[in-house]
């Protein structure tokens, strides 16, 4: 949560430390005033006070005339949603935003939050992929719109993070259809990792895992065309050792141990770091 706080407090100093003006300041001769109504939002956000700020960043935005204003009340609304865990309501509003607001010159921001957010909720991969690719999706857009920008590195290693837990997925799946003996969706499987997942932890197993099948299925040819995959470029790897045991006959593939307690999975792992 601490992290969260100085994630946002560092984004919206960022947001407005260019674009901050005297305009903004309020203006007690105004009645009932916008400027008034954004102030009061930006003091209680400042404050911790995220419902309160919400409320009345919305209020600034119906009642500004001047649309970079409104838009700005828009975003600051959305970080409010944020900072209370309003996902979905944060989600809305952001999608609002970029509708209404396409040319507003802080839409960058919105994009990365809307990133943030799909990450953040990520928690069991086995039970909802959702937030997993719409998170992948995100980032990759974030990254292609604005590559340099100050946050393309952190969603360069969260990118990172996702493809590894997308792959791992995969290979869990493989796992299954290989221990119950169910050869081509296996190897679809492991096609998948090498595939669209190359640069993750998990190529030299699913590499590995391939050489395994065809051999046992009988396809030497298949077999060792992975195998030479695998030794080019993990010769040093573990997984490289383990194929060349299957290619020289030294080599049976291991039953599932029912009784084996599961090891949790990669992302989980790498979550319990960052918090």
């Amino acid at each position: 949560m601490y992290q969260k706080f100085i994630f946002i407090f560092v984004l919206i100093f960022c947001l407005f430390s260019c674009s901050k003006n005297k305009d903004f300041e309020y203006n007690p001769k105004n009645q009932a005033d916008p400027y008034k109504l954004y102030q009061e939002g930006l003091n209680a956000f400042e404050k911790g006070d995220y419902f309160f700020a919400e409320k009345k960043f919305s209020e600034a935005e119906l009642n500004f005339k001047i649309v970079e204003y409104s838009a700005r009340s828009a975003v600051m609304s959305s970080y409010a949603l944020y900072g209370i865990n309003f996902y979905t309501e944060a989600l809305e509003n952001l999608n609002r935003y970029l509708r209404k607001y396409p040319a507003d010159k802080n839409i960058m921001y919105a994009h990365y939050l809307i990133a943030i957010i799909y990450f953040e909720q990520i928690t069991d991969e086995k039970k909802d992929l959702k937030p997993l690719i719409e998170a992948d999706k995100k980032i990759d857009f974030f990254l292609r719109e604005y590559p340099n920008s100050d946050y393309a590195l952190d969603l360069k290693f969260k990118k990172d993070l996702i493809q590894n837990q997308l792959a791992a997925k995969e290979l869990f799946i493989a796992k299954y259809y290989i221990s119950v003996q169910k050869w081509v969706p296996a190897i679809n499987r492991l096609k998948i990792i090498i595939e669209d997942y190359e640069k993750t932890v998990f190529i030299e197993e699913a590499l590995h895992r391939l050489v395994e099948i065809n051999f046992y299925l009988g396809l030497e040819g298949e077999a060792k065309k992975y195998a030479k995959i695998l030794g080019y470029n993990y010769n040093s790897s573990r997984w490289f050792e383990q194929t060349y045991k299957v290619i020289n006959k030294d080599y049976k593939i291991k039953k599932k141990d029912k009784n084996k307690k599961k090891d949790d999975s990669f992302f989980k792992k790498i979550l319990k770091k960052i918090k």
